[in-house]
C-alpha cells in the first residue's frame, strides 16, 4: 500500500465511525453535557468536522466546505471558528437542530478530503505548511494530526452516547 492509499485508508475510517455515530441521535442526546461541563455530542461533531474541513481545505488551498453549509446550520461561526479554545457558553451557545445535516456536512469534507488525498505525493508530504514550530509541520505531519484529532473526538462522542444509553437502562 503507498501512502495516499494508507491517508485515505485512515480518512475512511473516520467516515465510517462518523456516519454510525449521528445516526439515532435527538435533541437531548446531542446536547447532553456528561457531568453538566463535558461536550456534547453535538458539539463534538461539529467541532471534528469543522477541524478536518479547515485543515485540510488550507492544505489543499481550497474554500472550505463550511462556507456553502454555515447558513443551513443557522449558525453564525464564521470559517474562522472551528470549535478550538470554546467556553463552555460557547459550547451551549452551539445548537445542532439536525442531526442529519451534521452527517451531510461530514460527508462533502470527506469528499473534498479525498479529492486532495488524490493529489498528494512525497514532494506534497514534505511540504512545509506550519512555521510556528519546531520543527516546521509538514503536510504528511498535518494529516496523521487531523486523523488522530478526528478520532479522538469521534471515541469522546462515543463514550458520551454510551452514557446515555446507560442512563435509560
Amino acid at each position: 500500500m503507498d501512502v495516499r492509499g494508507l491517508l485515505t485508508e485512515g480518512f475512511g475510517r473516520i467516515t465510517e465511525l462518523y456516519a454510525g455515530m449521528v445516526e439515532d441521535l435527538d435533541d437531548a442526546s446531542l446536547h447532553h453535557r456528561p457531568g453538566g461541563t463535558g461536550n456534547p455530542i453535538g458539539w463534538l461533531l461539529w467541532h471534528l468536522a469543522r477541524v478536518q474541513d479547515d485543515h485540510v481545505a488550507d492544505l489543499a488551498g481550497q474554500p472550505q466546505v463550511w462556507e456553502r453549509f454555515q447558513d443551513r446550520f443557522g449558525l453564525p461561526n464564521g470559517t474562522d471558528d472551528i470549535g478550538y479554545g470554546h467556553t463552555s457558553e460557547q459550547v451551549d451557545a452551539l445548537r445542532i437542530e439536525d442531526p442529519a445535516l451534521l452527517g451531510e456536512y461530514h460527508h462533502e469534507v470527506t469528499l473534498a478530503t479525498a479529492r486532495y488525498l488524490q493529489t498528494v505525493d512525497e514532494a506534497e508530504l514534505d511540504r512545509e505548511v506550519d512555521q510556528r514550530w519546531d520543527p516546521p509541520v509538514t503536510a504528511g505531519v498535518r494529516l496523521v494530526s487531523i486523523q488522530g484529532d478526528c478520532l479522538q473526538h469521534l471515541g469522546q462522542a462515543a463514550y458520551v452516547k454510551g452514557l446515555l444509553g446507560s442512563r435509560t437502562s
